[in-house]
């Protein structure tokens, strides 16, 4: 399981482990937190096409989908 503190996330480099659309590298551009100030989700940045997804912030804690910097 990948170390990750919320507050480290904005501007944090993950590696997608499989590739979809090319797309294998990506910045935390955005952390999406509720009304206590708690993060809830990220927007990533694919850094080829500047695609942007949301996603529990979480799920970059599983070592068999992301890795952390780019590989």
């Amino acid at each position: 399981m990948n170390r990750l503190h919320p507050k480290k996330l904005l501007h944090s480099k993950w590696t997608a482990v499989e590739p979809r659309n090319r797309e294998k590298h990506f910045m935390v551009t955005d952390v999406r937190l509720d009304a206590n100030e708690i993060p809830q989700s990220c927007i990533l940045e694919a850094v080829h096409s500047g695609r942007e997804y949301e996603l529990p912030w979480r799920e970059l804690k599983d070592n068999e989908r992301w890795r952390t910097g780019w590989c």
